[in-house]
């Protein structure tokens, strides 16, 4: 996935509307909904914060992708639950958070780093290494928080209301209909999933977004 990607930004420089012979359904994209496609041109990522490629799509990709979408295109990320556990469905509230009291890209690496001992070039993949789980429970999580002005009452405000439960219903949900089995992955116009195994370069991944969202149909 991520290893296909080149670290250098190298959009290819061609007119979109030649991308449709560039890009195959079936090869670079998979339709996963037979529903009509978003009213207006989107880009979602669905991740976890225990991913660690999706922690390196974080850090080193995914500021360049947003940066080179499509002016029309909006970008969304959503946690998937492949847990289905207890401290699985708090740290989804905990991204519900993050979009509703902004912070995002603080409070998101802040998430990862505590969730996979990344802290101070800290690499929790290492062969060998045992990380010490710092997130257990939701106080585990406000202390994240805590850290960048979100006091335990404000947190809980947040992670207990309705809108907080209706977001995690529609990411289950989607998580089912758009076929999401490992992640990051990347779906566009809520209908079609990019393929990232296809994927050779960063300039190939963002072309095959934006083509999809703005061109395809």
């Amino acid at each position: 996935m991520i290893k296909h990607i080149a670290l250098a930004l190298t959009l290819v420089v061609a007119p979109m509307s030649s991308f449709a012979a560039q890009f195959i359904e079936g090869t670079h994209f998979t339709q996963v909904s037979d529903k009509a496609p978003s009213s207006e041109p989107k880009l979602t990522e669905f991740y976890s914060l225990y991913c660690h490629n999706c922690y390196n799509m974080e850090k080193q990709y995914l500021g360049d992708i947003k940066a080179s979408l499509d002016k029309s295109v909006s970008f969304d990320s959503k946690h998937v639950d492949f847990m289905n556990s207890d401290i699985g469905t708090e740290v989804m509230r905990s991204l519900a958070v993050i979009q509703t009291v902004g912070q995002k890209d603080q409070l998101t690496n802040a998430m990862f780093a505590a969730i996979q001992g990344n802290e101070g070039g800290h690499d929790h993949s290492a062969e060998g290494h045992e990380h010490e789980q710092k997130i257990n429970n939701r106080d585990d999580i406000k202390q994240v928080f805590a850290q960048f002005g979100v006091d335990a009452a404000q947190y809980d405000k947040a992670a207990d209301s309705k809108e907080t439960n209706t977001k995690l219903a529609l990411w289950r949900a989607q998580q089912q209909e758009f076929q999401i089995q490992s992640v990051p992955a990347f779906v566009v116009n809520d209908k079609y999933a990019v393929n990232m195994n296809s994927v050779r370069t960063l300039g190939e991944l963002i072309n095959l977004i934006n083509y999809l969202a703005v061109e395809h149909k």
